[in-house]
C-alpha cells in the first residue's frame, strides 16, 4: 500500500538545530520534522510553511515526518557536504566580492594592530593567533552545521564563542556568511558582535590612543 501523503503547517522551527514540528491539517497531531527529511530545496523552512509529508517511525520510537517538501516551493539540488562538513557552495561573483570587502574592512584594524605590535614589541603571537584561530573556528562552524544536518550531537555554542574570543571571530564571520550557519539566531549574534567589538576597540586603542582606553577601563574595574 502506498504511504499516505499528509499535509500540515510548520508551527515550530529551530533553524540552528535543524528540526521542528508540523501540526497536522486536522489539528490532532504534532509531527517531528528533521531537515534531512525534506526533499532537496534551496528554501529554508519557516514557521507557517505548509508541509506535505509522509509518516514513519524513527529510531527513538516516535512518529517522524519523511519524504517531506514545502508546498509551493520548487525543489532544487542543495550543495553537498564534504566529509569534513564544509559545504561546497557556488557563489556569485557579486556575493564573493561583497564578502571579501566585509572581511577586509573588519580585519583592517586588527591586522594593522597585530603587525604594529609585532614590530614594536617583537611579539608575533597576535599576528599568528588570528589566522590560526580563524581557521579553527571556521572548521568548527562547518563541523557543527554538518552535525546538525545529520542529527548528531552539536558543537557547544560556548566552545564557538571561546574560539571567537581567542582570535577566531573573523573565521566565524566568514563561516556565517559562506555556510549560512548561526547567522539568524539573535542571541548568538549579540554575543558574537560583542566579541568583535572588544577586539576592534582594543586595537583602535592600541593604534591611536596609546592604550589609554584599556587603562581607564581596567582602572574603573579594579576601583569598583
Amino acid at each position: 500500500m502506498k504511504p499516505v501523503l499528509r499535509k500540515g503547517k510548520l508551527t515550530t522551527w529551530k533553524d540552528d538545530k535543524g528540526f521542528g514540528f508540523i501540526r497536522s491539517s486536522d489539528g490532532t497531531q504534532d509531527v517531528f520534522l528533521h531537515i534531512t527529511a525534506l526533499k532537496e530545496t534551496n528554501h529554508h523552512p519557516q514557521v507557517g510553511n505548509l508541509i506535505c509529508y509522509q509518516l514513519t517511525v524513527g529510531k527513538d520510537g516516535r512518529i517522524h515526518a519523511c519524504n517531506a517538501f514545502i508546498q509551493g516551493v520548487v525543489s532544487k539540488p542543495l550543495p553537498r557536504a564534504s566529509s569534513s562538513g564544509i559545504d561546497k557552495e557556488i557563489f556569485k561573483p557579486k556575493a564573493k566580492s561583497s564578502l571579501m570587502f566585509e572581511v577586509l574592512l573588519l580585519s583592517l584594524l586588527p591586522s594593522l594592530g597585530a603587525m604594529q605590535n609585532a614590530l614594536t614589541t617583537f611579539n608575533p603571537i597576535p599576528l599568528i593567533l588570528y589566522p590560526v584561530m580563524s581557521f579553527l573556528t571556521f572548521t568548527l562552524y562547518a563541523d557543527d552545521k554538518y552535525r546538525a544536518k545529520q542529527g548528531r550531537w552539536r558543537v557547544p555554542e560556548k566552545t564557538l564563542h571561546l574560539c571567537e574570543f581567542m582570535g577566531g571571530w573573523l573565521g566565524g564571520f566568514m563561516a556565517q556568511r559562506r555556510l549560512r550557519h548561526k547567522s539568524s539566531k539573535v542571541s548568538y549574534q549579540v554575543v558574537f558582535w560583542v566579541i568583535v567589538a572588544i577586539h576592534i576597540i582594543f586595537w583602535l586603542d592600541w593604534l591611536f590612543f596609546g592604550k589609554r582606553l584599556v587603562g581607564l577601563f581596567l582602572g574603573s574595574v579594579f576601583r569598583g
